[in-house]
């Protein structure tokens, strides 16, 4: 009896050890320095949901110098954290990247303005501060819809001050972070989202190259899972994640990262529209189109033979985790 059990005992052991080696290892890009808008990567870390799903993931995190859609290309990183407008434009280029999952329903870019400012049409005549990324994104969607121009616009350079320092200016922005910062100023701002006047991309997808899907469907289905997973951990407790947070990125105090929590849960980026029937991580045919239309009628690219190319609803469309 005490053979038998002692050859249980290795088997099970042999199997535990065996498992233990399969943790198929993935690098993640994300699209900035370590922030609670990637929160649900380093929760799946945190609390060993990437483990439970065979996957022993590591973060890079991005930066102005970082160019994602090129480390990914040259398989420094399997999946990174994607824009619509990126991946249909690398499409154009021949880049032949897709996405897989949209994390956000809502891209979280947004104005910031003083607080004389009731709608983004009051931005007319007003001086714009926009960084070199939205040029090609957000701020021909803002021109057309409202009737800005080039003229208004000057360059964001992340700093805040001219903005302090100027009634008369609006600057880009996301919902956590710059008024956080103007909050602490004892600064009264407003801040509009874009997506709420109808800018159709989503936020914070989870993208990778098409041979990744093609020749590595089972584990693309795994870390879809997992992340979704992890951002719903994250939302209910980001404690976990925001510890790991603050190991990449020491600039993150608790304070910002409460603020920029609790605007994520207020503005429902996760489990808003398609995503509280359907299930997070969600995308759809209608909503890409948009986006794809969009980029066609401002100019922003040509039209694509294979633009559906950009994304696959193969690893949401039976997920169906619900938020």
């Amino acid at each position: 009896m005490k053979s038998a059990l002692t050859a249980i005992a290795f088997v099970t052991m042999a199997a535990t050890a065996t498992l233990a080696q399969a943790q198929d290892k993935v690098t993640f890009l994300t699209s900035w320095y370590a922030q609670a808008e990637h929160g649900g990567y380093y929760q799946a870390i945190a609390n060993g949901i990437y483990k439970k799903h065979g996957l022993d993931v590591t973060i890079k995190m991005g930066g102005p110098q970082v160019n994602a859609v090129q480390l990914v290309a040259a398989g420094q990183a399997d999946f990174f954290m994607g824009k619509d407008f990126q991946v249909l434009s690398a499409i154009e280029q021949g880049v032949p990247l897709t996405t897989v999952a949209a994390l956000f329903q809502k891209e979280p870019q947004g104005m910031v303005t003083h607080t004389d400012v009731n709608t983004l049409a009051d931005l007319k005549g007003k001086t714009v501060l926009v960084a070199t990324s939205g040029r090609s994104t957000w701020w021909p969607w803002l021109k057309a819809k409202y009737g800005l121009t080039d003229d208004q616009a000057r360059p964001y350079t992340s700093n805040m001050q001219p903005f302090f320092a100027d009634k008369t200016i609006a600057q880009q922005g996301y919902p956590g972070s710059e008024p956080y910062t103007a909050e602490k100023a004892g600064m009264k701002v407003k801040f509009f989202l874009f997506a709420d006047d109808g800018y159709p991309p989503y936020g914070n997808t989870i993208a990778t190259m098409q041979k990744t899907v093609k020749e590595r469907p089972d584990l693309t289905q795994r870390f879809v899972r997992a992340t979704v997973e992890g951002w719903k951990s994250y939302l209910e407790n980001p404690a976990p994640g925001n510890a790991l947070i603050k190991q990449d990125n020491p600039k993150m105090d608790d304070e910002m990262l409460a603020f920029a929590h609790r605007k994520l849960k207020e503005m429902k980026f996760f489990d808003a529209g398609d995503a509280a029937k359907q299930g997070a991580g969600i995308m759809t045919d209608a909503r890409w189109k948009n986006t794809y239309d969009f980029m066609i009628s401002s100019g922003q690219i040509k039209p694509i033979p294979n633009w559906q190319q950009a994304y696959t609803l193969q690893f949401v469309k039976d997920l169906k985790v619900m938020p």
